[in-house]
């Protein structure tokens, strides 16, 4: 393990002990090690919950840089680091930055970026002005976002990480659609990391994008884990099973969690939230029993039948 990663992770356990009365959470459960995965190309361990924080940073400019930072220490509090994040607003990724900059935070978050402009130059500018608006020369992750202009950018991405400007890079996708472009790449490029969707209500990357990653040894990190909010809306008025609690499960939210955690080859999930709550609820997910087999298929059934 790196001198970083132990750096980081003394970090999070000092974090973690003095954030969790302002949450008003369970002291000993937030002080338990967050459950974590490694990252196959260096063997780095990773916590499985983390935050996707594309709304939450885009309300800087209306709400200020208080909520963001909230989310984030919500997030340290339960042992969480990766952050995911791609360009916005300049003034609403400077506050980003500032955030990051704080002391409790500066070392301790696992901040990733994406490139989704077309064009070398352009996306060179971009992860440049990414870099400076953060605060930092070294990202821990660029990633090319939902495979834009990739045969261009790739090169670019590889390059990053020879300098140092990058430490792993990656590509992105959110639909389904883009899978087989995804799976072409995969068969003459071998990405760090991969970020697909997945969820108990989409659950097409078991059949090929999840087995794939794993014989190729890849990092996978999962967005729309509640389907942008769809999955939510969808269970309004439905309650949540008494068998749930078998793999502690409390909420509709750790109901989609804990289904996507418990496949062995998802490196960590990556939350959408502005509520310090939420996210607080989202990563208490890692923690307790998870599903077995049996226990994923009742899931299943009982999701396709509402």
């Amino acid at each position: 393990m790196t001198l970083t990663t132990n750096r980081r992770e003394f970090i999070a356990a000092a974090s973690a002990v003095t954030a969790v009365s302002a949450l008003g959470g369970n002291g000993a459960l937030a002080q338990e090690p967050m459950p974590r995965r490694p990252i196959p190309s260096t063997g780095e361990m990773l916590p499985i919950i983390g935050l996707g924080s594309s709304k939450v940073v885009s309300e800087v400019s209306e709400n200020g840089t208080e909520p963001l930072a909230a989310v984030l220490r919500a997030l340290r509090a339960r042992g969480g680091s990766v952050v995911d994040t791609w360009p916005r607003d300049a003034t609403d990724d400077a506050g980003l930055g500032r955030v990051l900059a704080e002391p409790d935070l500066r070392d301790s978050l696992f901040v990733t970026t994406k490139v989704h402009l077309e064009g070398r130059e352009a996306g060179i500018q971009q992860f440049r002005q990414t870099q400076e608006l953060y605060g930092r020369q070294t990202l821990d992750l660029a990633q090319i976002m939902s495979l834009t202009d990739l045969d261009t950018h790739w090169p670019s991405l590889m390059d990053w990480k020879a300098a140092g400007d990058a430490r792993y890079i990656g590509v992105t996708v959110s639909n389904a659609n883009l899978y087989a472009e995804l799976e072409a790449f995969l068969q003459r490029e071998t990405p760090d990391f991969i970020q697909i969707n997945y969820s108990i209500s989409e659950r097409m990357a078991e059949e090929r994008m999840l087995p794939m990653a794993a014989d190729m040894g890849l990092a996978v990190l999962i967005n729309r884990p509640f389907m942008n909010g769809f999955y939510f809306d969808a269970l309004e008025g439905v309650p949540l099973p008494d068998w749930t609690a078998e793999f502690d499960c409390t909420s509709w939210a750790q109901f989609s969690l804990k289904y996507i955690v418990a496949h062995p080859a998802i490196t960590c999930v990556l939350t959408e939230t502005s509520n310090p709550a939420h996210m607080d609820e989202n990563a208490g997910t890692a923690f307790g029993a998870m599903p077995d087999e049996a226990a994923k298929e009742r899931m299943r059934e009982y999701i396709d039948s509402v």
